[in-house]
Parts: structure tokens; C-alpha cells; sequence
């Protein structure tokens, strides 16, 4: 709770009359003094009766703490005092940066009996990101409006908003390791599976559809039969690039990043559900981890991991070369989602001499820019797309 403020019209008032109090000493005339009693009785009347101090609690409940981005989300207020009678009361509810009001009003003026609650209902909806609720913002004033109490109530909650999703039919990956369990990913090994992978000779129980009648007939006391190579699943780790200074951010909150950020989700959806063990890494203002998983547990802890990422700046993260490679196990599928900078290159190539497989999704922030902007085609947007260019051919 704070302390009774001091409203700006009490301290006017205060000040007025110790003015023409000070005027009518200093000059020992009568007018000023007199005209000076009704401003001090109206000042003591008003700290005689002003608003008793505020003790009130207040309960925030929000129908749904993780939902996809855009959806109306319900909060809901209730406030109860549990002081002494309040005539006129300021109830507001500060809403964090980015949510707006679509339903209801976060802000009113009601009066509070012992007590008695008031519910405050209202719909917001926001874009992807966290958002958290901190308090609630109550202030009570006297009749004559002179003097105000204020408090502030902790009232927490928080929502996030997951990053849309796009349905990708399949990602095509070939990591030099798989594991032992069925899956879409040839596995460089013969064994059962519908893709040739070559010839050996027949053995005993070999089915008969397996011969290779051409080759066989190429040798006179030899019969070979097909190999298929199998199909595992693999270890793949993401890395969403969160570096302040890769992205680029326009008038209007437009952000190249929120784009990296679909595409992660998409493509970790698309890998999650060919049945591959799957781990995430933001690399930015930090390095958030989620770490490998399958199924649609882990597809929903990758995206609301996603709901809660966003752009920061490090010193000592400026560079890819930093990327904890350990996080990774050996031989398995990098998918590196980044605009990429020219440093960046010899970094991606550590990598690859590491024995990664390393697939690259890089949003182009020149038509990103150019298109938001409606630059395309001046001599600056071919400049910076024949750069962008030789950028890529260097991978």
C-alpha cells in the first residue's frame, strides 16, 4: 500500500493560502487574511474527512494460459475491500505492452462498501510473446476531490501466445547417424526398406521376390538378390537465430524475426511428427534450451518455448562460433533458421568439419525490407540483393 498523496489541487490550495497569509503579516493588512480563512477551513475540512486508507485484495483469473497467437483471451478481476467503506474509488488494470482491449474496459470508477467485491471482465487479444500481469492500480478520493489515496495490488498472471504454424509435408534430411527405430530417414545401411541400395548373394531363405534375375544371369553358378537401404529416424537440433543485430525491425512493430520464428515452428512440426528426436536452441540475449524429445509433448514444449522468444543483444554471443555444439550429440542433423551475417559463414563451416549435416533456412531480410518498404527495383535494393546473393553462394 502507498501513503495518502497529496493531490496537485491540495498543494495549490495549500500554497494559495499560506500566500495571503504571508501577505497580510507582511503588509499587517486584514484582506488577505480573511480572504485566506475559507481556503484554510476548506483545507482542514477536506484532511478531517478524506478517503480512509485503502485495504483491498484482488484475485486475477485468466481462462487459458498458452494459446495460438491472435485468439480473444478472457481476464477476469474481482476486487474486494476489506477496509472501511470507499464512496469513490479508481479501479485500472495496466495491460502489458503489446495486448489490446478488444471487449470491456480495464479502467472504472465505482464506490466499494465494507466488504463488498466488484468483478471486471474484459477480452484481449496480442500477437506471439509472453505477457505477464503484475498488479492492479486503486485510488480513493475524499468528496471535495483534494486528496487521493492510492495502492497498488499484486495481482499476477501471465499468457503466452504461440507463433503460427505452417504444415510442411516433409523435410528431407540424411544425417550421417540414425537411430534403430523405424522412421523416414535412409540410414545409409542395408536392411528392410523400399529404396535400392545394392546386391549380395543369395542366401538360404532369401524370399524369392528379392532376386535380381538380371544380374544372376550375368554369372553361371551365382544368384544375387536387392538390398534396400532402411529408413531411421535421427537426432535433430534446431537453432533459432535471436541476435539483436541479425534482424531486422520496421515502423509498426514489423519484425523479420517473427518470421524465423514461424518457420522453426513449422519446421520442428514437420520433424517431430516423421517421429525424430527433436531439440531446440534460441541463441540471442542467451541460449534457451529445450532438449530432445518426441512426440506432441515435446512439439508443445517447443512451441511455447517459441511463444516466449525474442530478440536481445550479447557481447559475448555476437558471433555463431560461440554455438554449444555439446548440446548436440555427433553426427546428428543441424537445421541452423537464421538471416545470416557475413561473419557467419566460417562459423556454419566449423560445423560441418564437426560432422554435422547442416540444413540452412534463411529468411532474406532484403526483401523483407524492400517489401515493406516499396523499394524494390532502386539501384540500393540490387546493391544489397547482389550482396545477399554472393552471401549464399559462400555456403
Amino acid at each position: 500500500m502507498e501513503s495518502p498523496t497529496r493531490s496537485g489541487r491540495f498543494i495549490l490550495l495549500a500554497a494559495l493560502a499560506y500566500a495571503l497569509i504571508l501577505a497580510g503579516v507582511v503588509t499587517l493588512n486584514g484582506g488577505p487574511l480573511t480572504l485566506a480563512v475559507p481556503l484554510v477551513v476548506y483545507l482542514f475540512a477536506t484532511l478531517v474527512h478524506r478517503a480512509p486508507q485503502i485495504k483491498v485484495s484482488a484475485i486475477r483469473s485468466i481462462n487459458a494460459e498458452v494459446l495460438p497467437q491472435g485468439e480473444p483471451l478472457e481476464v477476469t478481476v474481482r476486487i474486494t475491500n476489506e477496509g472501511q467503506d470507499l464512496e469513490e474509488v479508481m479501479i485500472e488494470d495496466p495491460l502489458p505492452r503489446g495486448l489490446s482491449v478488444e471487449r470491456g474496459q480495464t479502467r472504472l470508477l465505482t464506490s466499494l462498501p465494507h466488504g463488498a467485491s466488484y468483478q471486471m471482465k474484459y477480452i484481449v487479444r496480442g500477437p506471439r510473446g509472453s505477457f505477464s500481469f503484475n498488479e492492479i492500480r486503486v485510488s480513493a478520493s475524499d468528496h471535495l476531490g483534494v486528496l487521493r489515496d492510492q495502492a497498488v495490488v499484486p495481482a499476477r498472471g501471465r499468457i503466452v501466445y504461440l507463433p503460427e504454424v505452417t504444415r510442411l509435408r516433409k523435410v528431407a534430411i540424411r544425417p550421417q547417424r540414425t537411430h534403430g527405430h523405424f522412421g523416414p530417414i535412409p540410414s545409409r545401411q542395408a536392411g528392410l526398406g523400399v529404396d535400392f541400395y545394392g546386391l549380395r548373394e543369395y542366401q538360404m531363405g532369401d524370399p524369392r521376390r528379392w532376386i535380381n534375375w538380371r544380374a544372376s544371369a550375368r554369372h553361371n553358378q551365382e544368384i544375387f538378390v536387392n538390398q534396400f537401404e532402411q529408413e531411421r529416424i535421427a537426432d535433430v537440433g534446431i537453432i533459432l537465430d535471436a541476435r539483436q543485430q541479425s534482424n531486422v525491425l520496421l515502423p509498426g512493430d514489423k519484425s523479420l524475426f517473427e518470421y524465423s520464428v514461424q518457420a522453426t515452428g513449422s519446421l520442428s512440426e514437420a520433424l517431430v511428427n516423421d517421429g525424430n528426436r527433436v531439440a531446440l536452441l534460441i541463441y540471442g540475449y542467451g541460449m534457451e534450451r529445450t532438449f530432445r524429445g518426441y512426440g506432441k509433448v515435446q512439439q508443445e514444449r517447443i512451441l511455447y518455448a517459441l511463444g516466449q522468444a525474442r530478440t536481445g543483444h550479447n557481447f559475448a554471443l555476437e558471433s555463431l562460433g560461440f554455438l554449444p555444439t555439446r548440446f548436440f550429440p555427433a553426427g546428428s542433423q543441424i537445421v541452423m533458421v537464421s538471416p545470416l551475417m557475413n561473419g557467419d559463414i566460417q562459423a556454419l563451416s566449423q560445423l560441418r568439419s564437426c560432422g554435422y549435416d547442416l540444413l540452412v533456412v534463411s529468411p532474406d531480410p532484403v526483401d523483407f525490407e524492400s517489401r515493406e518498404l516499396g523499394i524494390q527495383g532502386s539501384i540500393a535494393w540490387e546493391l544489397a540483393h547482389l550482396e545477399r546473393t554472393l552471401l549464399l553462394r559462400k555456403l
